[in-house]
This record gives C-alpha cells, sequence and structure tokens, in this order.
C-alpha cells in the first residue's frame, strides 16, 4: 500500500512527503481537513462482484483495504461521473476518492486569465451560462433552437474568451450535457444521459487556474494540468501568443511553489511540448503528450508505418511521457484483451505511459456506450467488471503508471488491491 501523507505528492512512480516552500507561498489556504483515506463508496465493489470468475475477480473481491491514495488513480476533469466537471465540489470529490493526480484542463478568458475548463467554447453545456441573459448575450453563438421542420438540431457556442474572470466566476457548473432537440433553453441544457447522475448538480464552483493550484495545495494532491487548444483565433486580440498562453500556465504553477515533480503539465500539441522543453525545462522534461493522432485519416495503432512521428522521433523530440487514449494501448482479438503494436512500441522505446479514460462513456459492456472510448473492445468486455480486466492488462502487462478516470473509487480500489507497493 502507498503512504498517504497530509502534504505528499504524487510523481508518475510514487507518493512523497514533501517540504513546504515558505519562500515562494502559495495562495492562502486553509489546512486540509480531509480524511488520509481514500473513501471508495459501493461501485468498486459492484464492479468486482459483476465480473465472471476468476483469479482478478477472486483478488479484488478478498481486498478490504485500508484504502489510500494512488498516482495510479488520476481523476479526469475532478469526479464528472456524478459531478459537474471542473468545479470545486468535482475535485473534492476526486480526491476522496483517492486520486492522486487531478487534471485542470486551462483555457483563458477575455482578460487572458486561466480558469479550469475541459473546452474554451463548451460554457453552453457545462455551465447555465445561457441561463444569464447578460452573459449570453456575449456568447459567440445565441442559442438556436431545433428546428423540427428543416431538422436542425438547436445549437449554441459559449466560449471563456466571450467573458471576462469575473463574469467566469458567476457561473454556475452543471454536467455536461445538451439535448439537441430542444427548442427552448431550460429544455437544451437538460440531457443528461440516464448512466450520469444530476444529483449534485446545484451550482458547481468554477476556479480559475490559480484557485484550482490552491486546492490541490490543500488537497495534498498531485497537479496534471492540460494546456487546451485555444478555439479562437492566435494570437488572441492580435497581442496574445500561443508561447505566453502557454508559459502562463508555467508561470502560474512557479508563482505557487510548485515544482516540476508536483504538476505534470500535458497538452495534445507537439508544440507547446517542445515550448516547454525550451523555455521551461524542468517542467517540459515531465511533461506529458496526450497523443490525439488517432483522428487523422489512416493512423492504426498496429501499423507503425502509419505513425506520423515515429515512435523514435518522438523519443528524439524530447517527449519522455505518452497518453494515448484506452483502445491505442489495447485491442480485442478472439474475445481477449491484447496489446496493441503501438502499446509494444512505446514501451520498447523507454516511454512512461499514462492513458484515459475510464468510466467516461457509460456501461462498457452496452455496445451503444462502446462508440470511441471501448472502440474495438466490446467483444471483450461482456460485464461491467470486465473494466478491472482492462486496468491488469494496462498496469501488469505494459506498465501504465496512471489511469484517468471520471470515478477515481475504481482506479483507486484496483491498484490498492493489486500493487505490490
Amino acid at each position: 500500500m502507498k503512504a498517504l501523507h497530509l502534504f505528499f505528492i504524487c510523481t508518475l512512480t510514487s507518493c512523497a512527503t514533501l517540504p513546504i516552500d515558505r519562500t515562494s507561498p502559495p495562495p492562502e489556504v486553509q489546512h486540509s481537513s480531509e480524511p488520509t483515506e481514500a473513501q471508495l463508496g459501493p461501485r468498486p465493489f459492484f464492479l468486482a462482484d459483476a465480473m465472471n470468475p476468476g483469479p482478478l475477480k477472486e483478488q479484488l473481491q478478498s481486498c478490504e483495504g485500508p484504502f489510500k491514495r494512488t498516482p495510479f488513480s488520476i481523476a479526469h476533469r475532478g469526479a464528472p461521473l456524478q459531478f459537474p466537471e471542473h468545479t470545486e465540489e468535482s475535485y473534492r470529490a476526486a480526491a476522496r476518492m483517492g486520486a492522486g493526480l487531478i487534471e485542470c484542463d486551462v483555457t483563458f478568458t477575455s482578460d487572458k486569465a486561466l480558469v479550469c475548463r475541459h473546452s474554451q467554447c463548451d460554457l453552453h453545456t457545462t455551465t447555465d451560462i445561457l441561463e444569464r441573459p447578460e452573459l449570453a448575450s456575449k456568447c459567440s453563438q445565441p442559442f438556436q433552437p431545433a428546428n423540427p421542420q428543416t431538422g436542425a438540431s438547436a445549437s449554441a457556442m459559449c466560449c471563456t474568451s466571450d467573458i471576462t474572470l469575473q463574469e467566469f466566476k458567476t457561473l454556475c457548473g452543471k454536467m455536461d450535457a445538451f439535448d439537441p432537440q430542444a427548442t427552448t433553453i431550460d429544455a437544451y441544457l437538460a440531457g443528461t444521459p440516464n448512466w450520469r447522475t444530476d444529483l449534485y448538480t446545484t451550482c458547481g464552483t468554477l476556479l480559475s487556474h490559480k484557485e484550482s493550484i490552491a486546492l490541490f495545495q490543500e488537497l495534498g494532491v498531485g497537479m496534471i494540468p492540460e494546456l487546451k487548444r485555444p478555439m479562437v483565433e492566435m494570437p488572441f486580440e492580435n497581442s496574445y501568443t500561443q508561447s505566453q498562453y502557454a508559459s502562463q500556465l508555467i508561470a502560474e504553477l512557479v508563482e505557487a511553489g510548485v515544482s516540476p515533480d508536483e504538476a505534470l503539465v500535458q497538452s495534445f500539441a507537439l508544440d507547446d511540448i517542445q515550448h516547454w522543453l525550451e523555455t521551461h525545462p524542468s517542467y517540459g522534461e515531465t511533461a506529458i503528450y496526450l497523443d490525439g493522432r488517432d483522428s487523422p485519416d489512416g493512423f492504426d495503432p498496429d501499423q507503425p508505418d502509419s505513425w506520423n512521428p515515429s515512435m523514435a522521433e518522438l523519443y528524439e523530440s524530447g517527449v519522455r511521457t505518452l497518453a494515448p487514449p484506452l483502445w491505442m494501448l489495447v485491442k480485442s482479438e478472439r474475445d481477449q484483451l491484447q496489446t496493441t503494436a503501438y502499446a509494444e512500441a512505446a514501451k520498447a522505446q523507454g516511454f512512461e505511459l499514462m492513458t484515459w479514460s475510464l468510466e467516461r462513456s457509460g456501461q462498457p459492456s452496452r455496445a451503444e456506450n462502446n462508440n470511441w472510448y471501448y472502440q474495438g473492445l466490446s467483444d471483450a468486455i461482456q460485464t461491467e467488471g470486465d473494466v478491472y480486466l482492462l486496468l491488469e492488462i494496462l498496469e501488469v502487462d505494459l506498465g501504465v503508471r496512471g489511469v484517468f478516470s471520471d470515478w477515481p473509487a475504481t482506479t483507486t480500489f484496483f491498484d490498492n488491491c493489486t500493487s505490490n507497493d
């Protein structure tokens, strides 16, 4: 079991106590009153009970804890299976469930303040901005109701860059959902999938990046901020460049006294990784390349000729940690989970591996939920508990150092019950 301390930090491989740097104090926060042991709730045990008979099921069912926080458990947007993503409430829930690393996806407002949102332009589905006429009027695209006659879907686009930080902070976070057939704003903001819940959606507290740093320091967890791709033309307002944006993220970590061991920065853009390597090498060396090369036509995780750049070229560029989606690492053949050529090549090249995102798309054994995160895996995932078989091949066969999850209790439970640490 991994030891837990009030002020510990999780790196890629372990959790360790670190001294607090009083020469560069973080924002004023209260010391954590969070419990030192993870609170898992019933879901991880429900999943273990749902497995088909076998050694892993027996091992998990016999695991009684106590359960500790672990860097293998990475909170993807907090705990958005049940809490509004990127809100204080979601982050606190993730920490209680034992996430050793918590993610703030970083984007910017009209006054160039960094805030936590999965996308620069998702406020219309993740907040109540459309119900605030004075702010809705500033949206890049106002709400348009569905038109049953033409078949046009309801639409809107509200971006953090449409409003100031002060305005952003007045919004309430909600579950990320919308109804494309809606003819009213109220109906548009509904549509939460039946495998999530609105039970904890009252008014989720939105945070700036600086506030997320202070909260994570209070909670004693590691940070894994992602620099999101801008959805506005850069330079923003003809002056704010991509390089300034990337450096600002690092500057806010430095200002708060956060070391590269305490914050693993991420990006889908290799240019961002290169910028950090050149200008902030201590952060760049531990930066995570979120491999989104699944998008272009022709990419195949079992066909090395389709990978551009190659594994060797990526490594030579200075990247040391890769984080592709689950299905780029694991495939299903003859109803069995197997590692892909991509996974084996990354391992052979010497990359550290992380992957995303578990429990993001509902019950994996239902065909309708296998459309992206579990694509190609449906033949081998026959029960809800088979997510543990997926975690087993990731951790044991591939040595993946961390798995992003929308419900960190599941990954916390698995790592505590299978780790020899």
